[in-house]
């Protein structure tokens, strides 16, 4: 990358983080408010695809689907509705503030000028990363005890017996490119997608060329980004 292109990733990220805090839907204390996330993505969105044509394939996929309601996981973090939306928000947010120190270290290693990155390629990355999760769960109901010692039906979220699964990060590629066709050229955001969850989302045999996977500074982010969302904030 030349020195233009790496100061204009740097200023988009820093552009892109200072949307985040003037429209963050996340308060100080851990609370959020539910109805203020996709405002919050919008303005995000727009500021790095406003002139791309499948940038409303891309709103139409998160209307579409239920990735404004659905929880990030039936039992860890984000598990409540609206927890898949908010997640991959603290995702988004966490990529930009690692990109700099990240990028400009994979800067100076041998194949440090392989990769031209973006803030969109960024942007596009977290917000697709856990597109398998929409209409992945269900609401199944549970007799328990209330505080007063009555039986009441309890909701909780469980996943869909019906789904079919190529694996965890391939199947949030496909719905990604479904959405945006023209990412089938773009082999760095595929990957990030598809490896984000590291080693825990692969067969046997995938896991022996995996080390490869990490050249690209792109799958380093996404996967930083996601543990410490979950991990660190808990969502």
């Amino acid at each position: 990358m030349t020195d233009v292109e790496k100061n204009d990733l740097f200023t988009d990220c820093y552009e892109l983080l200072d949307i985040f805090k003037e429209n963050s839907p996340i308060h100080e204390d851990g609370s959020y408010v539910l109805d203020a996330i996709k405002p919050c993505f919008n303005e995000m969105i727009d500021y790095v695809m406003k002139d791309d044509p499948e940038v409303q394939g891309l709103k139409d996929f998160l209307d579409k689907t239920d990735f404004w309601q659905a929880p990030a996981s039936t039992r860890f973090h984000g598990n409540f509705k609206g927890g898949l939306s908010l997640h991959t928000l603290m995702v988004l947010k966490q990529a930009l503030i690692f990109a700099k120190p990240l990028f400009e270290n994979y800067f100076t290693c041998p194949s440090g000028e392989k990769y031209t990155i973006t803030a969109k390629d960024i942007v596009i990355a977290a917000v697709c990363h856990d597109f398998c999760k929409t209409g992945f769960y269900g609401v199944e109901y549970r007799n328990t005890k209330d505080i007063t010692g009555n039986w009441i039906k309890q909701p909780f979220y469980k996943s869909k017996s019906d789904n079919r699964n190529l694996g965890h990060g391939n199947e949030s590629v496909l719905m990604m490119i479904e959405c945006m066709p023209s990412l089938i050229k773009n082999r760095m955001v595929i990957e990030a997608v598809s490896r984000h969850m590291g080693f825990s989302d692969l067969s046997e045999s995938e896991s022996f060329n995996y080390s490869n996977f990490l050249q690209n500074p792109l799958v380093v982010l996404l996967q930083l980004a996601d543990e410490t969302a979950a991990q660190w904030h808990n969502l």
